[in-house]
């Protein structure tokens, strides 16, 4: 009876352990592939340049102490 315990203990942490390996497998590549564009597909979005809007003076709210 022992035994039929520490096997089905083994077997389900082996079953973890792969899971967790897989997906960690899988973020890995996910992480670290090449995002490039190929031709006759849509580049991957490029990083976002802040501007200010034209003409703007300065903050909308003056901060003041005391």
């Amino acid at each position: 009876m022992a035994g039929d315990a520490d096997s089905g203990a083994v077997r389900e942490l082996l079953v973890v352990f792969a899971v967790a390996g897989a997906g960690l497998v899988l973020a890995m590549v996910a992480a670290f592939a090449p995002w490039h564009p190929r031709p006759g597909r849509a580049a991957p979005a490029g990083l976002v340049e802040l501007r200010s809007p034209a003409g703007s003076a300065g903050p909308a709210v003056e901060l003041t102490s005391g």
